[in-house]
């Protein structure tokens, strides 16, 4: 969401390595998603690369909910569209290209993903307002973030700042090598 720092962000040369048999076999998202999600959501998946949740959260959340894939790269995004071109996942999965510091969903969602993305993110307290505005009630945010580019010390600041926006840590899971949180409305 970032480019006027575009070394915090993935580059969409790299984003073949994101759908790899060793990542889905490291990070499955039956088992880090799953569990949030139920048919019929609207799920937000900010930072969506190539698409390697959102099309397991389409499949998870059945043909009456809907996937927001959203990435500041067109690039990723037109990666997701060949992916979906054809299936019944066409219908599920919105992409969306967001802009700079704003994601511009005005849609409400009932689970947000930030996989491996907030920190490609400078201000993540506008971020986190954002979120607040769309997601519904009881809703959750599953935030996950990479173990060596981001240190226990900047993982628990976001997690400050979301807080100082009007969320709350609900749970930590566990996910292989990386830190998590699951937040909600306060």
């Amino acid at each position: 969401m970032a480019n006027e720092d575009n070394n915090r962000i993935c580059p969409v040369e790299r984003a073949d390595g994101f759908d790899s048999g060793i990542r889905r076999w490291l990070y499955p998202p039956q088992k880090i998603v799953g569990s949030y999600l139920e048919e019929g959501m609207t799920v937000l998946d900010i930072g969506c690369g190539p698409g390697f949740f959102s099309i397991d959260m389409a499949q998870m959340i059945g043909q009456s909910g809907r996937v927001i894939a959203c990435d500041l790269q067109e690039g990723m995004l037109q990666k997701l569209k060949g992916k979906i071109q054809g299936t019944k996942f066409e219908e599920r999965i919105t992409l969306h290209k967001c802009e700079v510091n704003k994601v511009g969903v005005s849609e409400s969602v009932d689970f947000v993903l930030l996989f491996y993305v907030a920190h490609e993110i400078p201000d993540k307290e506008a971020l986190f307002n954002e979120i607040g505005t769309i997601l519904k009630p009881k809703g959750q945010v599953l935030m996950v973030e990479p173990p060596v580019h981001v240190s226990k010390k900047v993982f628990e600041d976001a997690i400050r700042v979301a807080c100082d926006t009007g969320f709350i840590v609900v749970n930590r899971p566990k996910v292989l090598l990386s830190k998590a949180v699951v937040l909600s409305k306060g």
